[in-house]
């Protein structure tokens, strides 16, 4: 069951590294009738991953979306893109574990995935584990409070 409101679109985004990953992230989205809204990239061509993050980043913040997936070769410039933006937790994930913890301790919103360093059955494992995942609160959720400048 999944621990976001799936009522709202998930917003997903990539730069060139990345794109093979959304388009196989989108295709089981599509197959499992969830709803999302591809930011881009649209193809292999070389970008500029903050032309991509801050959409993602900003339809989270906004509300506009369920959850935000960020793919990139490292994962490392689309959060730190990501997490300048207020309300948004973006987590860097490269195994399963850590997509469960991104949830469970930190209420992360935003997954963001290595896709030069993970395999793409890992990275659907993880997106679909995020996005199944709730957030445990209690002792977590004073942490979380603790995070927005």
């Amino acid at each position: 069951m999944p621990s976001f409101d799936l009522s709202k679109p998930i917003a997903i985004g990539c730069d060139h590294a990345g794109f093979e990953y959304k388009e196989m992230l989108l295709s089981f989205f599509t197959k499992e009738g969830i709803a999302y809204k591809d930011h881009g990239t649209y193809s292999k061509d070389s970008v500029d991953y903050p032309d991509f993050a801050h959409p993602v980043a900003s339809a989270v913040e906004d509300g506009d979306a369920a959850f935000g997936i960020l793919l990139c070769g490292s994962a490392n410039g689309v959060a730190i893109t990501a997490n300048k933006h207020q309300g948004v937790r973006a987590a860097i994930c490269w195994a399963e574990e850590l997509a469960s913890l991104a949830r469970q301790h930190n209420n992360a919103n935003v997954i963001c995935v290595p896709c030069r360093f993970v395999e793409e059955t890992t990275a659907k494992k993880m997106v679909t584990l995020f996005m199944n995942t709730a957030f445990e609160a209690g002792r977590h959720q004073n942490r979380v409070d603790k995070i927005a400048c």
